[in-house]
């Protein structure tokens, strides 16, 4: 590994600051779980990394009755382990429960796991049908940015020069709400999905009318997707087996994937129906209060 200076930041200011005079030499750390690998593989060189673990504001956990504000570099292992964010954004702990082991959810944060720009993260997802608004810091002052626009390319983000992710806003959930994270692996020691599907409802007070819908897929083009027209499909729509097909058909109809080691175009454009619909059965049943369905959304070859 190319050596390095290390610049531990105790303000947003202070890394503005610090990225802007190294500029594209710089990059920010907040876990580190993508970035050391890439720097010790030598895919990666920089002369100045800025650590981002010891600015409150980017530790930051607050929930109120305007949602969850997430700090961009709170470890996974505290979304994981806190119950209200469990009961509030249960899609949520779907996704953050994926993403790596026990060691790595230590490190690892959501915040990073969007930076990282992955069209195959199992975090963005979520954020995307969460309705989450990106919170950004930089040298021009601060901005704010839906999730779904944030990803750009693979491995590329909207994130101008010298600007950092500060922080993730979650919407308060309405009543009826309910929403779920699904991927499917080939196998449970290989972690990357091959497809990610993410689910959220509002229905009408008795349940058996689906008012709003967001769904959002992973792994299945260069950035993960906004389906906006499946979840505009089922607006006003009953909830019926008819009501999912519709929004699986156009889910399958806007995944554009590729052929590669981890799975062929025609199985992955299958999953984003597959798990479209399985998706959205579990968001209503959450929705609904009745779900019993585990928290950690996987499924592998076997099941």
């Amino acid at each position: 590994m190319q050596a390095f200076d290390f610049v531990s930041a105790r303000s947003v200011d202070e890394v503005v600051a610090a990225l802007a005079t190294g500029g594209e030499r710089a990059r920010p750390l907040s876990g580190g779980t993508d970035l050391l690998a890439q720097l010790k593989e030598g895919r990666r060189s920089y002369e100045t990394i800025v650590d981002l673990k010891r600015i409150p504001e980017l530790m930051e956990v607050r929930i109120g009755a305007d949602g969850l504000w997430l700090g961009s570099s709170v470890p996974c292992h505290v979304v994981n382990n806190s119950a209200d964010i469990q009961k509030m954004y249960p899609a949520l702990h779907d996704s953050t429960g994926l993403i790596g082991g026990t060691q790595i959810q230590g490190r690892a944060s959501l915040g990073g796991n969007l930076c990282n720009a992955s069209p195959a993260a199992d975090g963005i997802p979520t954020l995307i049908v969460h309705s989450v608004i990106a919170h950004i810091a930089g040298p021009k002052g601060r901005r704010t940015l839906p999730v779904e626009d944030f990803c750009t390319a693979p491995g590329r983000n909207a994130l101008q020069s010298g600007e950092i992710l500060v922080a993730l806003q979650f919407p308060a959930p309405v009543k009826n709400f309910g929403a779920a994270y699904l991927r499917f692996i080939p196998r449970n020691e290989m972690d990357i999905a091959v497809v990610g599907v993410g689910a959220s409802v509002v229905l009408s007070n008795d349940g058996n009318t689906i008012q709003s819908a967001r769904i959002s897929l992973g792994a299945v083009a260069p950035t993960p997707l906004f389906v906006k027209a499946a979840g505009d499909a089922l607006a006003g729509q009953p909830v019926s087996e008819e009501s999912f097909e519709k929004a699986a058909q156009i889910a399958w109809e806007a995944a554009k994937p590729i052929n590669d080691m981890r799975g062929t175009i025609a199985q992955r454009k299958h999953l984003s129906g597959v798990l479209t619909k399985r998706a959205l059965r579990i968001a209503i049943d959450r929705a609904r209060g009745t779900s019993t369905v585990d928290s950690l959304g996987r499924l592998n070859g076997n099941g």
